[in-house]
């Protein structure tokens, strides 16, 4: 198959080792041709503009334009190019808000090369693919829409009981061995599922639902 003929793909990605890793994958494959990458939003729509890619992949926690924001520009923009998010994070929340944007699929980092080419594929045809844990959180919410903290992952749980313990964002970023701006999502996140933009409520409304211990 020629490079004319093969699905033309943008990568999207802060981290340059990430995208070398895509790009040699999407080399791999004689139907799929990497046209272009970008190291955040702001260049993702430049990027595609330049290219006019038929897919792309689009990590979504990126410095001065996020993943999201860079959907709804790219699809308003050229509503025919469809975009895969590809992430790490599998929060309810977000994955509405991705898919809401204007996202075809949305696949965690841990899916596999030929899982991957495969919703590549898919996506061009029009035809979404999800992430297991992304369906789970989106049939999650249609049964159990008003339970608060139904939708709370492992990982926010644990956030939300050190939070309860008096922990500040780098005192939570120490103590779990991660980035304090990871940690600055993950509050975001809860304090969202939680319709309140107070870490205190969120605590309050936590305990009083038996999700985390009060101590």
């Amino acid at each position: 198959m020629s490079e004319r003929e093969a699905i033309r793909v943008v990568i999207v990605d802060d981290h340059a080792v990430v995208r070398k890793g895509l790009k040699a994958f999407i080399k791999s494959y004689p139907d799929l041709n990497c046209v272009g990458e970008a190291s955040d939003g702001e260049e993702a729509v430049t990027e595609c503009r330049k290219t006019h890619p038929d897919v792309v992949l689009m990590d979504l926690l990126m410095p001065k334009m996020d993943g999201e924001t860079a959907i709804k520009l790219i699809k308003t923009e050229s509503p025919e190019i469809q975009i895969i998010a590809l992430t790490s994070f599998n929060e309810q929340s977000l994955i509405q808000k991705v898919l809401q944007s204007g996202a075809i699929g949305y696949l965690l980092k841990n899916v596999t090369g030929e899982e991957l080419a495969q919703a590549i594929r898919a996506a061009k045809q029009g035809q979404p693919t999800l992430a297991p844990e992304a369906a789970k959180h989106l049939i999650n919410h249609v049964i159990n829409p008003n339970q608060p903290g139904y939708d709370l992952t492992t990982r926010e749980l644990e956030i939300l009981q050190l939070m309860a313990e008096g922990l500040n964002n780098p005192a939570i970023a120490e103590a779990l061995s991660v980035s304090r701006s990871t940690v600055k999502f993950h509050v975001s996140n809860i304090l969202s599922k939680f319709g309140t933009s107070s870490r205190i409520r969120a605590i309050a409304i936590a305990i009083q639902h038996h999700l985390i211990k009060q101590t």
